[in-house]
């Protein structure tokens, strides 16, 4: 079951699922049935909003953040849907750090709780720098069904590389 590189930390059931559903070809339907529609935050704007309103919602007391935006040069292929960047700079006799987060592009057509998922990811690297047992107890905090979303979000890549068709285009 090398072809199922996205779930390769899942075990040998999950894996053997996953594949009768491809052989089935019901992996799509399956998506779409639990995700009907995608978002409508297509622009950076839009994007840098959401961010913002879920920092403020959980990370209030957390550093602000400088930039959110859509990123074409992140691919899956690198191993990251999205980027949590920190810039530290001396103002005068202060250190100033930025921090920036870039999705994927692939994140303008999915639905909101894979965005969601994404985002609240990021958010948490503002607080937790590794992920470590701190970290995704923060995501599960930002949402509850992080983990869901996040394998969900893994059967999806998995649909993608192996009939090549984006679900909600």
């Amino acid at each position: 079951m090398s072809h199922l590189k996205y779930l390769s930390a899942y075990n040998e059931q999950t894996q053997q699922q996953v594949s009768q559903l491809i052989a089935q070809n019901r992996l799509g339907e399956i998506l779409l049935k639990r995700y009907s529609k995608p978002h409508d935050l297509r622009t950076d704007r839009a994007l840098y909003q959401y961010v913002q309103d879920l920092k403020t919602e959980f990370l209030r007391n957390a550093e602000p953040i400088n930039k959110v935006e859509y990123d074409s040069k992140i691919h899956v292929i690198n191993h990251a849907l999205g980027l949590h960047t920190s810039v530290s700079r001396v103002q005068g006799g202060k250190l100033k750090a930025k921090h920036e987060i870039r999705v994927a592009t692939m994140f303008k057509e999915v639905p909101l709780e894979f965005l969601r998922m994404i985002a609240v990811h990021e958010l948490a690297h503002i607080k937790e720098k590794q992920h470590d047992k701190a970290f995704y107890k923060l995501c599960t905090y930002m949402e509850p069904n992080y983990h869901q979303y996040e394998f969900d979000l893994r059967l999806y890549l998995t649909q993608l590389e192996t009939e090549g068709r984006k679900l909600w285009a």
